[in-house]
């Protein structure tokens, strides 16, 4: 394999697209191979790269089965049940706690 084009930000030819952009048009990429790439000049630190697919070789998003729908909900629903008091918090329970607010700082105390 060669290597791959790349585009400047808001230069690359009609016909591609990104995973975001095949997204919003109801497609996906399909299995193909990335065609080309896109940078985006950063200051201070590299480019920001994205990946750039054929939409004439994109397929259709494949539609949410209800068997999808009830496994999603359930992921959304443990990731916000408290693992201390067992509750829904209503949110997502942030990582860097582990466990609701009211349970992380029981007196209201916050760091």
């Amino acid at each position: 394999m060669g290597t791959l084009p790349i585009y400047t930000w808001r230069l690359a030819p009609d016909g591609l697209a990104t995973r975001r952009q095949l997204r919003a048009a109801g497609l996906r990429p399909g299995g193909q191979d990335v065609a080309a790439q896109v940078e985006r000049p950063r200051y201070r630190r590299g480019p920001l790269v994205a990946f750039l697919y054929r939409i004439e070789l994109a397929r259709p998003v494949r539609p949410m089965t209800s068997a999808k729908a009830a496994a999603l909900a359930k992921a959304n629903t443990a990731r916000r049940t408290c693992p201390e008091c067992r509750r829904d918090a209503g949110y997502v329970i942030p990582a860097s706690l582990g466990m609701c607010v009211p349970c992380a700082y029981p007196e209201g105390v916050t760091p």
